[in-house]
């Protein structure tokens, strides 16, 4: 308890009792987004559970809008799970009684080991991505937030490094970037992310862009037959496959020399 100067003939006293509180209500914005657009259960479809079904106390759908809730409000580290398992807010973002604590940190541990890893080599990687669904789902959503089909999209590519601080798989010194890190991929429409490809910073800004984008203008034309597709990106996409199946195909390309 905190004693303040009082006012008149009442006490003004700070206390921290205040019993359960959340400082992230204003997510609750998010949840009717995601109620939309079907993120979050469009995603969760994307995995298969091999846990023992009498055994689970957070299913699979639980645990994606857990954690991605959290990412949204500023929570990267799963120890912060420790603490808001026991946010009421947090608790409403999963679908859960609020009553009830969420998932902790070693379980929503063993939800993101399985889909570094892929396979059920031990009890603590029971739920298995599908990888392929996951990477078709960004471009899902993008077709679905458009009732027609637009007359063009240009695909804008880009790299850009993500610092890394330890001793993590893959690490490489960039001199670029003056700093260990890794090398994303990452291909826009606008304001729609389409593809975010994790690489080491020891390949160069193009490499994979040409399999990304085969794969993304696939899925597009299977949608939109019609729509043309330009391709825009600086120099270090100015590369001959690139521009070579851009040709073949019948797509404009926009390249940095």
């Amino acid at each position: 308890m905190m004693p303040f100067q009082p006012f008149g003939p009442r006490s003004v006293e700070g206390r921290f009792d205040g019993g359960r509180v959340t400082s992230d209500a204003g997510a609750l914005l998010l949840r009717e987004v995601d109620r939309v657009i079907g993120l979050t259960r469009q995603a969760a479809g994307c995995f298969t559970d091999h846990r023992d079904p009498d055994r689970v106390s957070h299913p699979v759908p639980s645990l994606i809008r857990q954690r991605l809730f959290a990412l949204a409000c500023g929570y990267e580290d799963l120890n912060d799970h420790d603490a808001l398992r026991y946010d009421p807010a947090m608790a409403i973002f999963a679908g859960e009684d609020p009553d009830v604590p969420l998932a902790g940190k070693s379980t929503l541990n063993r939800l993101e080991q399985g889909a570094a890893v892929g396979t059920c080599d031990s009890r603590y990687q029971r739920i298995l991505p599908d990888q392929v669904a996951l990477h078709r789902l960004l471009v899902t959503l993008y077709l679905q937030a458009h009732r027609r089909a637009p007359e063009e999209i240009i695909l804008d590519l880009d790299a850009t490094h993500d610092l890394i601080h330890g001793m993590q798989e893959g690490r490489h010194f960039h001199g670029y970037y003056g700093g260990y890190c890794y090398l994303p991929l990452f291909i826009f429409i606008g304001e729609y992310l389409l593809c975010a490809l994790l690489r080491s910073s020891r390949v160069g800004a193009a490499d994979g862009a040409l399999g990304e984008v085969q794969r993304l203008v696939r899925q597009i034309r299977a949608r939109w037959p019609k729509t043309r597709i330009t391709l825009r990106a600086d120099s270090g996409f100015c590369r001959d496959d690139l521009m070579t199946w851009c040709e073949a195909n019948g797509h404009r390309f926009i390249l940095g020399v």
